[in-house]
């Protein structure tokens, strides 16, 4: 029997959610996203007080396998796999840590993002590796990444899709803290531990009231990306650009 794709833990009110396809960086496949998606559903429930999420072995998140024959990024794909499990992440009035241990990228970009804090390894790397296929950022990415960086500095990096490293990813804004591999799981749960203990609602009405007048802008930007993506999915070059990166993928030559 193989491993599971997906590992959930819980540590007294801290439930730990663990993408487990190490071989692959935790790439995401149709069957992982939709479990995450479960998996923010059960987050929900009042025992739950704090979630941290990292990866298994060298990587956080590949963003989308793209050598999987079943993973679907289209437009359908966004609306029906990857559109519900970042409403679901963004919505848990609860904190969620992402513990970056490696390479973010693509849709595992947005994943970290979707997170309130996120505390990570010197190895993290951060791609937004859409470009990179002819495709425009999705997943929230486009919604996320400007409430943390702004505009100029969002546009400049979605388009050209170069990596940003944890120290510069720290100057930016775009983690809280960087520590060392051995300590980054065990600060995330530190922290998860001092979020799940404060009284009463205060930490879920905090994040409500930091995020509510913004929520039906992620559900029109979700729209919006599912639209777009439908028009560069079929834009001339896009399809080439893809193989040619499944094939970097293939020889190791490609994060995402």
């Amino acid at each position: 029997m193989s491993d599971p794709i997906l590992l959930t833990e819980y540590d007294g009110a801290v439930l730990v959610v663990t993408l487990n396809r190490p071989e692959q960086l935790n790439a995401l496949t149709s069957e992982l996203v939709h479990a995450l998606t479960e998996t923010w559903t059960a987050a929900a429930d009042p025992s739950v007080r704090a979630v941290v999420v990292t990866g298994a072995g060298r990587g956080f998140c590949a963003g989308a396998d793209l050598r999987s024959p079943r993973v679907d990024a289209g437009p359908q794909g966004l609306r029906h796999t990857y559109n519900p499990h970042i409403l679901g992440l963004t919505g848990l009035e609860k904190l969620v840590i992402a513990a970056v241990n490696g390479p973010a990228a693509g849709a595992g970009l947005a994943l970290a993002f979707g997170a309130d804090v996120r505390i990570a390894a010197p190895a993290a790397k951060f791609v937004p590796a859409f470009s990179r296929i002819g495709l425009v950022p999705d997943s929230g990415a486009t919604y996320l990444i400007p409430r943390l960086i702004g505009y100029s500095r969002s546009v400049e990096w979605l388009t050209t899709g170069r990596a940003v490293d944890a120290a510069e990813a720290l100057q930016w804004g775009l983690v809280n803290e960087v520590v060392d591999l051995p300590r980054l799981l065990p600060r995330a749960m530190e922290l998860a531990h001092q979020l799940a203990a404060v009284p009463g609602m205060a930490a879920g009405l905090t994040k409500r009231a930091l995020t509510q007048t913004s929520r039906r802008l992620l559900l029109e930007q979700l729209e919006l990306e599912a639209e777009l993506q439908e028009l560069a999915v079929h834009a001339p070059g896009r399809a080439e650009a893809r193989a040619r990166t499944v094939e970097r993928i293939a020889t190791g030559k490609e994060t995402s």
